[in-house]
């Protein structure tokens, strides 16, 4: 499996970063400091997600 390192992420190979991989379909996503905690959605459940928070749909969790 090949992991890409978010290009938000710290610099240099420092923990600090979210990963995702694509797997038979699926994407896996991972925090570099955690990297046996591993999540699996699909790339259209992914994209709504990512959607959602750039809309701010998800904002009033955060408070």
């Amino acid at each position: 499996m090949t992991w890409r390192k978010s290009s938000f992420s710290g610099p240099g190979e420092t923990n600090d970063c979210v990963e995702l991989a694509s797997v038979d379909g699926e994407i896996r996503l991972r925090e570099g400091d955690t990297p046996a905690d591993i999540l699996t959605t699909t790339p259209g459940e992914l994209r709504t997600f990512i959607r959602a928070v750039k809309a701010g749909a998800l904002d009033r969790f955060g408070r």
